[in-house]
């Protein structure tokens, strides 16, 4: 007796907000240890990342606030991203993790950029990390975050998320990574509008080497 077909959904135009299929995915080597060792004897770590300026139709910025357990009380705030898999664009690297952390889904069509490219050199408690970020934009409707997609170590180490205005973000005394956000934003809406007139995309902003580390390296 022939079989009928499955009914499939369809394709979402717009990014979601939907809890991501793997609770638990599977990514290369963990960063973290969460063994704090001497800075001389601490493991180093090599890495390419994805991370986005996640805005929404409010005109506010995601972000994540980080922690170094090996520092109790030590924090600072990071855009969504994570590291580049083994066989991934930097693109599906991106949208990837958009979903994991967020669990917002989107389109590759919908990121600008590359936006910022950058060397950067993190110093914890318990690992040295030497990585390559690449930084995109992706304006997306409101949506309520959720975190059920966030890793093992995420879990241990993200402890909290809020919505940032422009204003929140040039008067806040608290620890923005990368410091340049502000400006990094800008330049990212920039880009959009020139992408909106008809203009060809820009090269990605040269961020140089920097080091963001609560352990200097």
């Amino acid at each position: 007796m022939p079989t009928e077909p499955a009914h499939t959904e369809p394709v979402h135009a717009e990014p979601i907000h939907a809890e991501p299929v793997h609770a638990e995915p599977i990514h290369a080597e963990p960063i973290h240890t969460f063994v704090t060792v001497p800075p001389a004897e601490r493991p180093r770590r090599v890495r390419r990342t994805a991370r986005v300026l996640l805005v929404d139709d409010l005109d506010r910025i995601l972000l994540f606030s980080d922690s170094d357990p090996g520092l109790p009380g030590r924090r600072w705030w990071i855009t969504p991203g994570g590291g580049v898999d083994p066989g991934e664009t930097d693109l599906a690297a991106a949208v990837r993790e958009v979903e994991e952390e967020t669990g917002c889904l989107i389109q590759e069509a919908q990121l600008i950029g590359p936006v910022l490219v950058r060397q950067v050199v993190h110093g914890y408690s318990d690992v040295l990390i030497e990585q390559e970020d690449t930084f995109y934009a992706c304006w997306v409707p409101a949506f309520e975050v959720s975190v059920v997609g966030h890793t093992e170590q995420e879990r241990l180490t993200l402890e909290s998320h809020r919505w940032w205005t422009r204003t929140e973000l040039a008067t806040t005394d608290e620890e923005i990574w990368p410091t340049s956000l502000l400006a990094l934003w800008a330049d990212a809406e920039q880009r959009r509008a020139e992408l909106d007139s008809g203009l060809p995309p820009r090269t990605p902003a040269d961020g140089g080497t920097v080091e963001e580390s609560t352990v200097p390296a």
